[in-house]
């Protein structure tokens, strides 16, 4: 029963929200995202690419898109892993996760090919931003890192880390980084090294805490529980979300 009330859950956002499936491929694997298309009252022109966490594409990622959508800019929602990829919990997550963290080329490829199918889709390949959460964080993070075209990223609650041998690039585009400030998962030597390799790498970029917050706090399905690690708060998600449109306004103007 709880199955059959995703699916009719996840069906009615798709229906009500001018979301529909759409099949695109890296080679051999199938791929099949999501895209949002806002009204033509709506359209602003603007195109958001948006990398969900690591069970891949789930309601958080779908009731966001359809959220961006409303404000006017076309989202597709990727799909990193693959249709006969799909996790089925968080230790298949954790696992599929950390291969494209370790292969991090292979997360860089199904990024880009995300890109090229929003610019498909009718995107302005001059005006994206890409979004992620968690782990989809980590990938708007690594497009900033490899200098995608794109205006700018927004890393909701992601992996700050990377390989220490990999060297750093000059970063055009513009980052925000929002974080809880509780994260446990993201611990604070791997934080300075990230605002360490920002400087280095003479990046415009912005990181806002968020009080009593920890991994995963934009996600409602979390709970509220902070000794676990992950958990929802209602006031750093909506603070969130605000700044992201701050963002948006500031790199689409």
């Amino acid at each position: 029963m709880k199955n059959l009330f995703t699916l009719l859950f996840a069906f009615a956002i798709l229906t009500s929200q001018a979301q529909k499936l759409v099949s695109y491929s890296d080679g051999a694997q199938k791929l099949e995202g999501i895209v949002s298309t806002p009204t033509k009252k709506e359209a602003n022109g603007n195109a958001v690419l948006l990398l969900p966490a690591w069970m891949g594409i789930d309601n958080n990622a779908k009731e966001n898109a359809a959220e961006l959508a409303k404000l006017g800019y076309l989202t597709f929602v990727a799909d990193i892993y693959g249709v006969d990829k799909r996790p089925n919990n968080p230790g298949e997550a954790g696992k599929i996760a950390g291969y494209y963290k370790t292969n991090i080329a292979e997360y860089h490829k199904r990024i880009q090919l995300a890109l090229d199918e929003l610019v498909k889709q009718g995107a302005n390949p001059d005006k994206i931003a890409v979004i992620g959460y968690c782990f989809g964080g980590t990938g708007a993070i690594e497009a900033a890192r490899t200098n995608m075209k794109i205006r700018g990223v927004v890393s909701f609650h992601g992996g700050l880390g990377r390989d220490a041998t990999r060297t750093i690039e000059p970063i055009t585009t513009k980052v925000l980084v929002l974080h809880g400030a509780d994260d446990f998962y993201v611990p604070e030597t791997e934080v300075k090294a990230f605002q360490d390799e920002m400087r280095t790498a003479k990046a415009d970029w912005q990181m806002i805490y968020y009080a009593n917050s920890v991994h995963a706090f934009t996600h409602k399905d979390a709970g509220n529980d902070n000794s676990k690690g992950a958990a929802y708060n209602e006031k750093a998600a909506k603070r969130s979300w605000q700044a992201m449109n701050d963002f948006f306004n500031e790199i689409f103007k």
